[in-house]
């Protein structure tokens, strides 16, 4: 164990190993945290966040993330893959880059991937078959995905299910879709991961989640972005992640304690994380 997680746990008085949360996807590394990155982690750990997942964005953030991980061992953990906003029409040569880190280091997931339909369309059969690729390469290395899906989720779900590689696995992160893809997403295996969104007035999204059952959710930030209420429109940190737990417990009629517990167990067991 990290001597700076055994310091943490030992210099907090309210820090309880009966309540650990893990932030499941926050992109940690980015400039947004270069003046204040200790603190973030140190704020995260005293707020029971012991463990924090880094999804990769394209070529030039595999070096941040191994960096980051490395300085933080069993507490940051690095992820591998081409971002869909990353993806243009010369998009080959950041995926080789993605599978030439592969053979370096001990990765827990293919992520970020996926197709986003939000920004820009120019861009999306490259982006498919960036994700097909990407989807099968993970099944190769024995490894879960991580799924961006921004005004996507059907496609996505059509190219998985036209695909239909063995052994598939993982998490449809920031989900924002209806109960109906819901249930095709729990269905197929997958995980729910949501987060500040979630807290949003107008979101729509807790008779949503209200209905999936909660060991089919993992609890996120996606920091430095959609920071939760009460911090909306701050910049996103993981020690936020409480306001999502306490939106959460809200929505099942459970308590925080109860909401940790479960979406940890849910993230270990997915990530295969020890």
């Amino acid at each position: 164990m990290p001597l700076f997680f055994l310091f943490h746990m030992f210099a907090n008085p309210n820090y309880s190993l009966q309540m650990e949360f893990i932030d499941s996807h926050t992109h940690l590394y980015l400039p947004q945290f270069d003046n204040d990155r200790d603190e973030v982690i140190s704020r995260a750990m005293d707020n029971n966040v012991s463990r924090m997942l880094l999804p990769n964005i394209d070529a030039g953030t595999i070096d941040d993330i191994i960096k980051l991980s490395g300085k933080y061992p069993g507490i940051c953990y690095p992820m591998t893959g081409l971002h869909p906003t990353s993806v243009n029409s010369e998009f080959e040569d950041q995926l080789q880059a993605v599978k030439d880190s592969l053979s370096q280091n001990n990765f827990i997931a293919i992520g970020e991937i996926g197709i986003d339909l939000y920004w820009d369309k120019t861009f999306f059969r490259e982006q498919e078959k960036a994700f097909r690729e990407q989807i099968n390469i993970a099944v190769r290395e024995d490894l879960p995905v991580v799924i961006h899906s921004r005004e996507s989720i059907d496609a996505i779900i059509e190219i998985i299910d036209d695909e239909n590689p063995e052994g598939l696995k993982g998490v449809f992160h920031s989900f924002t879709g209806t109960a109906e893809q819901a249930k095709k997403i729990v269905e197929r295996g997958f995980y729910i991961g949501t987060g500040g969104i979630m807290t949003f007035k107008n979101s729509g999204l807790d008779s949503v989640i209200k209905d999936i059952d909660i060991e089919k959710i993992l609890l996120e930030t996606d920091s430095p972005y959609l920071a939760p209420v009460p911090k909306r429109g701050k910049r996103n940190e993981s020690s936020y992640l409480r306001h999502i737990a306490d939106k959460l417990a809200n929505i099942k009629g459970l308590t925080v304690k109860e909401v940790a517990e479960i979406t940890t167990y849910n993230c270990i067991n997915l990530f295969n994380l020890e």
